[in-house]
């Protein structure tokens, strides 16, 4: 534990060594509050609560999180580095977890920065904290599903751009498969047991499920189970691009 603890401290502190990570959480803050008051509506609903902040959350994050991961090994193999990284005395999947973690731990400080908000609901009402708490577990989970998909698809090739394109493809078609309009269009013409397959493997639905105020054990086993499979894809993916 003690390696992957260096090597979280020294990916969290490259994130902060260029302006990229201060520009990241300000963008983030801008549009967190943007959809909340503006898009909305926050004021004219009249109601305590964050809702439309959470329901932004995945479509914010369908291009912000693919803007961090696309980085994590896209960047090591286009600089060379990831030769020098393997070379010192930690596994791949030290490394891998590693670098997830500090992406995911860097999220979260750009989530608790919005506490403001939260704030705010309360000053000017008596919002559900305990739905408004597990709302915010169940978007840093989610965060945390696109970060590995993210983490998965840098790994597989130099370029961040390419990264950062086919990550926000593969994230989006998991928004979708959870989305009404595409679950009221499949269930014209598959039977029932499909369509819950479908929408079991969205993000919305889970998060969703979470945001309501339940923390309910399958949806934490679907965010564990998804990190979990897309970061042994990653080691698969790179120990493949070393035998190249």
């Amino acid at each position: 534990m003690s390696i992957v603890n260096t090597l979280v401290r020294r990916e969290l502190s490259s994130y902060f060594a260029t302006p990229v990570a201060y520009v990241f959480i300000v963008i983030f803050l801008v549009l967190a509050a943007a959809f909340t008051f503006q898009l909305g509506y926050f004021f004219e609903r009249g109601q305590a609560d964050l809702k439309p902040f959470f329901d932004f959350h995945p479509w914010m994050y369908l291009f912000l999180i693919p803007a961090v991961s696309m980085r994590l090994w896209a960047e090591e193999r286009h600089t060379g580095s990831i030769e020098l990284l393997l070379t010192l005395p930690v596994t791949l999947w030290q490394a891998v977890i590693g670098k997830f973690l500090a992406a995911w731990l860097f999220i979260g400080l750009a989530l608790f920065l919005t506490f403001p908000i939260w704030i705010t609901v309360n000053y000017l009402g008596d919002p559900d904290n305990g739905v408004i708490f597990a709302s915010y577990i169940g978007s840093w989970l989610m965060g945390g599903g696109f970060l590995a998909i993210g983490s998965c698809v840098s790994a597989a090739t130099r370029s961040q751009v390419v990264a950062f394109i086919i990550s926000i493809c593969l994230c989006f078609v998991m928004l979708l498969a959870g989305h009404r309009l595409v679950l009221d269009f499949v269930s014209a013409g598959l039977p029932q047991w499909l369509v819950d397959a479908i929408a079991s493997i969205s993000f919305i639905t889970h998060f969703e499920s979470i945001s309501k105020g339940v923390v309910d054990f399958r949806d934490l086993l679907f965010f564990g189970l998804l990190i979990g499979v897309f970061l042994y894809a990653t080691t698969v993916v790179i120990e493949m691009k070393k035998a190249d």
